[in-house]
């Protein structure tokens, strides 16, 4: 049987939830089997905080970028100080940016002027495009297509949500998805039927702790320990034994980020 690996590819840890106990979670994390993480950026002002974490634990990696909702914030972000932060060795993804319009808690031209220059960064360093989207299909789907007739860049649709149409346009630019604990609740049919379509080297997991607990924890307060509930519930999803599906998830991480260290 070949052996198991858990990887959470989109946590939060700079979240005040964790302010208390980050690293009784960390701990409770590698206890559970998680060997590699990414911890995301979703304020440029938070940069400092999300990269600390990375740089002081091995199995720790991050991202660099600001959240659409917070697009309004950010106007004056370039394209060239995004590319400045991501070169440091620790960022292994420019986001997570993208477009929402089901909180438009900025405006939709805001949100499309900084994912811009997310896309442009992205594809000067050749680091992968962490992507939220939500309600936003069309846009999306058109934005991307764009963006890729420019020059191909790695791609990954983080807690998809969406529809197949996107997903399947998406597809054909060699995008990446993640599911998260939504695909464990019991009115999340629509992502269960993307996940069961996604093709399975294009698939990884996630927790987008600390939101989205899966079943068994959901309502209570999310962490990369989880991730293993997450992964579990796609196996069986998809019909994989647990060994060959946590070995498929793993080679599909290391191959959409490729700087990351794999574990001996």
């Amino acid at each position: 049987m070949k052996p198991q690996m858990l990887i959470d590819s989109h946590v939060n840890l700079h979240h005040r939830s964790f302010a208390g106990d980050r690293d009784a979670v960390v701990a409770r994390a590698r206890a559970a089997g998680v060997r590699r993480m990414i911890t995301i950026c979703d304020r440029i002002e938070n940069f400092a905080d999300v990269i600390a974490i990375a740089e002081a634990h091995d199995d720790i990696y991050a991202s660099v970028g600001a959240h659409p909702h917070y697009a309004t914030d950010h106007l004056e972000l370039k394209a060239e100080f995004l590319t400045e932060l991501g070169r440091h060795p620790k960022v292994v993804g420019i986001g997570e940016t993208g477009l929402d319009l089901h909180y438009k808690f900025s405006p939709f031209e805001d949100q499309v002027k900084v994912f811009r220059a997310h896309a442009h960064a992205a594809r000067r360093l050749g680091k992968t495009l962490i992507i939220h989207t939500r309600e936003a299909d069309d846009a999306m789907a058109g934005f991307l297509e764009e963006e890729a007739r420019r020059e191909p860049m790695p791609i990954l649709m983080h807690c998809y949500t969406s529809g197949v149409d996107l997903a399947r346009r998406v597809l054909a630019l060699g995008a990446y998805f993640s599911f998260s604990g939504i695909m464990t609740f019991k009115n999340a049919d629509e992502v269960r039927a993307v996940a069961l379509e996604v093709p399975l080297d294009r698939v990884i997991v996630e927790t987008d702790c600390p939101y989205l607990a899966p079943v068994p924890y959901r309502g209570q307060r999310c962490e990369p320990a989880h991730v293993a509930q997450v992964q579990a519930y796609f196996c069986k999803l998809r019909g994989l034994e647990q060994g060959e599906g946590s070995a498929l998830l793993a080679d599909n991480f290391f191959r959409l980020f490729p700087s990351i260290a794999r574990p001996s």
